[in-house]
């Protein structure tokens, strides 16, 4: 006759093993399913966009073509959220003055913001003059173009993501438009002057981005970090520079991100920022003396007085690029609305609500579903960054818009982000290598390194550089050439 506690105990062990049976599968499942929940997520959307096109449109003989322009509307500002939102809010992630929820958070409330309040754009519908609307023969084949201009930017710009670099999504849409029209009207359709002006920021936005973000960590670097007392230099030159960003971002603000609210000329906004930036520095002066008392005469005391400087920054740069990039997802989509409810395609057309909204959702999901890759990748696999060194990320960034729209050239904000990046991470390894043959000169006896760990030592990533240069130069020619094989795969199949 069998123990009845014995029958109990074995009852439970085998109850124990086929719970842990079922955990292994159900961790299993969820292992797997992971990786489709995004794309799943994602595809729900675009399908949505499209049934919002076809409730705002109404019944109409195109309608099913604005439905399929919605959805890729839909694609391209998940994209844009994926990737070029990183730029913005890598820094801070990298720099840990945000975590990775938080800086999701903040971003899509003013990625948001930035689309609906002041993303409005007026644009031209042949996308910024790349193509002249004269070479498009009728409506259906300006509609077919921008249709594929806009699959084969978010195509490339998926990819791009998915290898994990960070492109414009302002040139991949340029390429698309300028491989479409080249296949739709040839080449003496495409304005080759607009062309080089763009071609030419590809050098000019990162370099100077990272010239300029180098210059304030230099700053940094002198007047508070190697200074003796670090915390008094720092009660005197961190107010400078908060009212310095301040009055950076209030003048980019008017300049790019406010503009359709209201008209403000370089010079006033100049004034606005200058009058904005000395009346923070005099409010920021009593903050940080307070936030100062007790702290150690350290650099990690330092980080603590421009972490909450470099989270309004990323804010407000998340703003301004919502007020622009947009205009990426749902420009050609506002065009082919357009050109489908008039037949009218040569003049400018304004990007309706209902696309607005698309747009800003889009980039939205798109960054919460994707964009904490490239959120990772910029803000700690290409250098290390820590408060300091990313506010002066962010500062550049701003600055550099400025001096651009002055001097009247276009720029990328993702290479200007992604430059500043680089340029403090190559300034910090030419500061190590001044510092270490200055401590040479002075102990003579010291041993010297090797060339393989001085080549250990550099403190950017040549892989991701590499990488990054390269996606940055294929853009325009990669968008184009998918472009362009799109359009002529869709003209033959529809004969």
């Amino acid at each position: 006759m069998s123990d009845p506690n014995q029958d109990d105990v074995r009852h439970l062990e085998t109850l124990d093993r086929d719970l842990g049976r079922f955990s292994n599968l159900e961790i299993a499942a969820s292992y797997i399913a992971r990786p489709i929940v995004g794309p799943g997520l994602a595809f729900v959307f675009v399908l949505l966009a499209g049934l919002a096109a076809a409730l705002f449109f109404g019944q109409a003989n195109n309608t099913l073509i604005v439905v399929m322009a919605a959805c890729l509307g839909a694609y391209m500002a998940l994209n844009i959220g994926a990737n070029d939102v990183a730029n913005n809010m890598g820094p801070a992630v990298g720099a840990n003055a945000l975590s990775m929820g938080g800086a999701i958070a903040i971003a899509i409330v003013f990625e948001s913001a930035g689309a609906l309040i002041a993303g409005g754009d007026v644009v031209s519908t042949i996308a910024k003059g790349i193509i002249a609307p004269e070479a498009m023969t009728s409506a259906a084949m300006f509609t077919w173009a921008m249709m594929a201009a806009l699959l084969a930017a978010a195509i490339w710009v998926n990819l791009a993501t998915w290898i994990g670099a960070p492109v414009s999504t302002t040139h991949s849409v340029v390429g698309g438009v300028m491989g479409a029209g080249v296949a739709a009207a040839g080449f003496a359709a495409v304005d080759w002057t607009t062309m080089s002006a763009i071609a030419a920021s590809w050098v000019i936005s990162p370099v100077l981005g990272g010239v300029i973000a180098a210059a304030f960590l230099a700053l940094i670097k002198s007047r508070i970090i190697y200074r003796e007392d670090k915390i008094a230099a720092a009660r005197v030159w961190v107010p400078v520079l908060v009212g310095l960003m301040a009055g950076t971002f209030a003048a980019y603000l008017a300049l790019k991100g406010l503009r359709q609210l209201v008209r403000i000329e370089f010079g006033h906004a100049l004034l606005i920022g200058a009058v904005l930036g000395v009346a923070v520095w005099a409010a920021t002066i009593p903050v940080i003396r307070r936030q100062s008392q007790g702290l150690e005469n350290r650099n990690k005391s330092l980080k603590i007085l421009f972490a909450i400087p470099l989270v309004v920054s990323a804010a407000l740069l998340s703003f301004a690029h919502g007020a622009n990039d947009v205009a990426n997802a749902v420009g050609p989509l506002a065009a082919i609305v357009q050109a489908s409810q008039s037949g009218d395609f040569t003049q400018a057309v304004s990007i309706p609500l209902w696309v607005m909204v698309i747009g800003a959702l889009g980039i939205s999901f798109g960054l919460f579903l994707f964009g904490p890759k490239l959120i990772r990748m910029v803000g700690g696999q290409i250098t290390k960054l820590n408060p300091m060194r990313a506010y002066c990320v962010a500062l550049s960034a701003a600055l550099t818009v400025i001096v651009a729209s002055w001097l009247g050239l276009p720029v990328s904000s993702t290479h200007i982000a992604v430059g500043g990046v680089f340029g403090v991470g190559f300034f910090r390894e030419w500061d190590a290598e001044r510092r270490l043959r200055k401590a040479r000169r002075a102990m003579p006896d010291r041993p010297s390194y090797s060339r393989e760990e001085r080549q250990r030592r550099k403190l950017v990533r040549r892989s991701h550089f590499m990488t990054i240069i390269a996606a940055w130069i294929i853009t325009v020619p990669a968008a184009a050439t998918l472009s362009g094989a799109l359009f002529w795969g869709i003209t033959r199949l529809l004969g």
